[in-house]
């Protein structure tokens, strides 16, 4: 079947993107920061694992907003 390689064109595969050495980079908030840093060695896990990376840290991020959240008194 050649029709799927004729769509393409003939053109080649994209590469797929490396991953930053560090994810931290350019994070001035500490706290932001630590957090991300969980993202550090998701590449090297198996992809199984991934989706239970990003929803920990979703959900570490949504509680460091909280935090941060004024009060009714406009106060964090």
């Amino acid at each position: 079947m050649t029709e799927l390689n004729d769509e393409h064109n003939g053109a080649t595969a994209q590469q797929t993107p490396q991953w930053p050495a560090t994810v931290t980079e350019g994070i001035t908030d500490p706290r932001i920061a630590s957090l991300v840093a969980a993202l550090d060695g998701v590449a090297d896990r198996p992809v199984a694992e991934h989706e239970g990376v990003y929803a920990e840290l979703h959900d570490a991020l949504l509680q460091a907003l909280d935090d941060d959240a004024p009060n009714s008194e406009g106060k964090a």
